[in-house]
């Protein structure tokens, strides 16, 4: 177990680096971006939409390094940063004084431990129904140290997480909300995250869940109903555009067909490109501008 820094909520940061201003880059190449969405507030402050960014923003810095993540989430006011890992699983635990948000580290495919978790589909059962064997066992390694970390916290616990992290993310919630640990999550935010139980499963635990699609990212469409996986939550679709649409069936169809086509012509790969969490935080600092330009950008439920 990788212990790097215990959340220490004595610390402060002082000033604002503006997103734009600098780029960081570790050894391997991971580049981390400051966040534009800062911490020095309560997260409940923020606006449905600064939610989603945020933790888009987050969801895409904990694929970095500990030190590299710890520099960016000081500076965006977060005062605690500590990464737990085990086996390929990993998840960071980021605090502040009104807040603790746990963001759990997507697919990295260079690592065999996070393709077995993906490709271990088969349902296991679990105290509320089936879930996802590879994501169940994931969480499992970790589960105790996160456990013991928020145990005794009484400000919100938020979760996030992209691809496998979202599936995580959303495991480590009910988790949360079935132990006997007085802390509660607060609400999920997951970006191209793929199902993760059966209909009993999902129905099981209500927690405000906003699960982000963009356009034909592929990873959200497995693993396939006919195993009997349900999606949890409230799915905010981005259509080919960028924006936030309500298309069901055939349109939806038409518009992600038209999303391919218009990628081919590029020289893309839809499945593959629509599923970077660099795209999602594109379209919503997009969202985020056109609603301040005097865009009208309706809130899902729960978030109004």
């Amino acid at each position: 177990m990788e212990k790097v820094t215990d959340i220490d909520m004595s610390q402060s940061v002082d000033g604002t680096v503006q997103p734009d201003e600098v780029t960081l880059q570790q050894s391997d190449g991971f580049q981390a971006e400051p966040l534009q969405i800062t911490y020095r507030e309560p997260i409940e402050s923020l606006t449905w939409l600064e939610k989603s960014l945020g933790f888009a923003e987050l969801s895409r810095l904990a694929y970095g390094g500990p030190e590299l993540v710890s520099e960016v989430a000081r500076a965006a006011g977060i005062d605690g940063c500590e990464l737990i890992a085990k086996d390929g699983a990993e998840v960071y635990i980021f605090a502040t004084p009104h807040d603790c948000m746990i963001v759990s580290r997507g697919t990295e495919p260079n690592k065999w431990d996070d393709i077995s978790a993906d490709a271990n589909a088969w349902p296991v059962a679990f105290d509320i129904g089936r879930v996802h064997s590879g994501f169940h066992q994931h969480v499992q390694l970790l589960w105790p140290e996160i456990e013991q970390r928020i145990q005794d916290i009484q400000r919100p616990v938020w979760f996030a997480g992209h691809s496998l992290g979202g599936a995580m993310a959303t495991v480590c919630a009910v988790r949360c909300r079935l132990s006997p640990i007085s802390s509660n999550p607060r609400a999920i935010f997951t970006y191209g995250a793929p199902r993760v139980g059966n209909r009993s499963y999902v129905n099981a635990v209500r927690i405000p869940h906003y699960r982000w699609v963009n356009n034909n990212d592929i990873v959200p469409r497995f693993p396939p109903r006919w195993m009997g996986y349900w999606h949890i939550g409230y799915e905010i679709y981005l259509n080919r555009r960028g924006n936030i649409s309500r298309l069901h069936s055939w349109l939806r169809v038409h518009d992600r067909m038209r999303g391919l086509w218009t990628s081919l012509l590029r020289g893309r790969v839809d499945f593959l490109s629509d599923h970077s969490m660099s795209e999602y935080i594109v379209h919503l600092r997009d969202i985020i501008e056109s609603e301040k330009q005097g865009k009208r950008i309706s809130a899902p439920r729960g978030l109004r």
